[in-house]
């Protein structure tokens, strides 16, 4: 049987005396984009840093395709296959949108001070970068700088930064916000073509409209706690989604 891609179990996550994430799992598949919604102070973003390990819990495990990454920090993940896509776009504004996509996938190269002083080219990651950033409608700017662009392409940048790190497991945070409807809708169709066989994708978005749109199935968290989990439709037909999340009463 196949593993997971991901699997979160038993998490818990304490801050004094807090407890800002109790008993927490869920499941992603190979080739599966997950929706992870949840109302403000639910604690999205605590597990989105555990998955990535900025924040160590208290007790619980991640395991990456049946590989028990609990104890490797955030850069160790990365390499393991972990990417994160934040929510505000932090680009090098004196490099192009070519060169801030090349740049991640040489990050490898840059591991080594000796090796990275060797490296005089850049051609090869450069045609990669162009690549993908074509992949992401961004094929048109590719030697624009960040300040030339509109926020809707530097959110599709961030993406297309975080998949040239080569993630086999890719988590956005929130890539939707600071959009207009129809970019929005067109950033939640870009994401919904992202996973494929070798690569799974969580989606942490507010946007629910979008993200019951593309998303097959939801992870759906509250005060810290998992409070529902599966396909999309019978996720969001449950009373207590919808009253912790919606306000109803089912």
């Amino acid at each position: 049987m196949t593993p997971a891609r991901l699997s979160v179990n038993d998490v818990s996550v304490r801050f004094g005396g807090l407890m800002a994430l109790e008993g927490v799992g869920l499941e992603v598949g190979d080739n599966q984009l997950l929706g992870f919604i949840g109302p403000n102070g639910a604690g999205k973003t605590t597990l989105m840093r555990v998955i990535m390990g900025i924040v160590q819990p208290v007790s619980g495990q991640v395991m990456l395709d049946g590989q028990d990454i609990s104890k490797l920090n955030s850069v160790q993940r990365i390499h393991a296959g972990v990417a994160l896509g934040q929510q505000i776009v932090k680009p090098l504004r004196a490099m192009s949108l070519l060169d801030n996509v090349a740049l991640a996938f040489g990050g490898s190269k840059l591991l080594s001070p000796l090796r990275a002083l060797s490296v005089r080219s850049r051609a090869t990651e450069r045609e990669a970068a162009r690549a993908i950033l074509s992949d992401v409608g961004l094929g048109a700017v590719t030697d624009k700088l960040p300040n030339e662009v509109p926020l809707g392409y530097l959110k599709r940048l961030e993406v297309a930064r975080a998949l040239a790190l080569g993630p086999r497991l890719l988590l956005l945070d929130e890539p939707l916000a600071g959009l207009s409807k129809p970019e929005a809708g067109e950033m939640a169709d870009l994401i919904a073509g992202l996973p494929r066989p070798g690569l799974s994708v969580v989606l942490i978005e507010h946007n629910l409209p979008q993200v019951l749109r593309v998303c097959p199935h939801l992870y759906v968290q509250a005060n810290g706690r998992g409070l529902a989990f599966g396909p999309t439709d019978d996720v969001m037909a449950m009373p207590a989604v919808r009253k912790a999340y919606l306000g109803g009463e089912g």
